[in-house]
């Protein structure tokens, strides 16, 4: 069975001589988590604060409307790019340019527009 360069890369780091012990990876994890926990807690405190300390009238149910539509629309046209990117990629649209001559094309008129001379 082949391992795929990937993940026999990484296997080879983790068995390096000089690849961090197991106890210090689970460490950097757990104080980056904490320290992205801490982030996150800050944003939602900020933003709830600044949420309910604005003054003025309340908003009109037009524009629940209007922002909902917003929010709706948003996502609809990143999923659809999103599933344009996969289709692309999965049909081949994304592939390199191959020639089964690459010499063939050299022979063509070069047109005065293009940059060569």
């Amino acid at each position: 069975m082949a391992i795929r360069p990937g993940a026999a890369y990484l296997m080879a780091m983790a068995d390096a001589p000089n690849a961090p012990n197991k106890k210090l990876r689970i460490a950097g994890a757990v104080v980056l988590f904490a320290a992205l926990f801490a982030i996150l807690i800050a944003a939602g405190w900020y933003a709830a604060h600044a949420w309910s300390s604005v003054s003025g009238p309340p908003m009109p149910t037009s524009g629940y409307v209007a922002m909902t539509l917003g929010v709706v629309f948003s996502l609809v046209v990143g999923c659809g790019l999103m599933a344009l990117l996969f289709y692309s990629h999965r049909h081949g649209y994304d592939d390199q340019i191959r020639y089964d001559d690459p010499h063939r094309y050299d022979d063509l008129p070069q047109s005065k527009h293009d940059g060569r001379q």
